[in-house]
């Protein structure tokens, strides 16, 4: 069973003459609920794209920052905000990187943060997770969908008290403006629209 999960069981309340279902909560559950804040040194976010038609290219985003709320009676009520640094891109190649800053795709020192604001959480079975809200690049703010996976909850050698999660989203980079291109002579385009952004989140609960 997750650890998120919640147990329905039928009572002997009455209402009206009918049994009321309440819900059991697990204890290790509810003892999650809090703030945290996420851990970059131990976080990843990342993101795939096709390049040429023929391979992937992978980078990731060495700055960024963010704060859960879980709710461990009601994961619903969970929310998370994370800012990342657009000037922090890497893909492992530096004049590939200061193309990405460059206006023909992030234009990095107009837009130097990306954003990502919940709206709704919810349990799909087990310790999977559908996480939907804003996400906001350049100008642009569009709805956004990440499917996650508690991966666990741990106490650290420092005495902090952490969770994870992993997850991934696909987007096409035109509907937040990102379209630059060029056609390859053999057909197709040089950078695939469809771009699969990954997490992997390690958080700190607050005192």
């Amino acid at each position: 069973m997750g650890m998120f999960n919640r147990r329905s069981r039928t009572t002997d309340v009455q209402d009206g003459g009918a049994a009321v279902a309440t819900l059991d909560v697990d204890p290790a559950l509810a003892a999650l609920t809090g703030d945290y804040v996420i851990d970059p040194a131990h976080s990843s976010i990342g993101f795939t794209v096709r390049h040429a038609m023929v391979t992937n290219v992978r980078g990731s985003f060495a700055e960024h920052e963010g704060t859960l709320h879980l709710d461990g009676t009601d994961p619903a009520r969970s929310t998370a905000v994370i800012d990342v640094k657009i000037p922090s891109i890497s893909t492992g190649i530096a004049d590939r990187d200061a193309h990405l800053r460059s206006g023909d795709f992030f234009d990095a020192d107009a837009f130097p943060l990306m954003t990502f604001r919940s709206t709704e959480a919810r349990q799909l079975g087990g310790d999977a997770y559908r996480l939907t809200g804003e996400l906001t690049i350049k100008d642009v703010t569009r709805p956004l969908s990440i499917d996650l996976e508690f991966t666990g909850s741990a106490t650290d050698v420092y005495g902090s008290e952490r969770v994870g999660f992993e997850g991934s989203a696909e987007i096409l980079r035109s509907d937040w403006g990102l379209t630059w291109n060029a056609a390859l002579e053999a057909g197709g385009v040089m950078v695939s629209d469809k771009v699969k952004l990954t997490f992997d989140i390690s958080a700190i609960k607050q005192a």
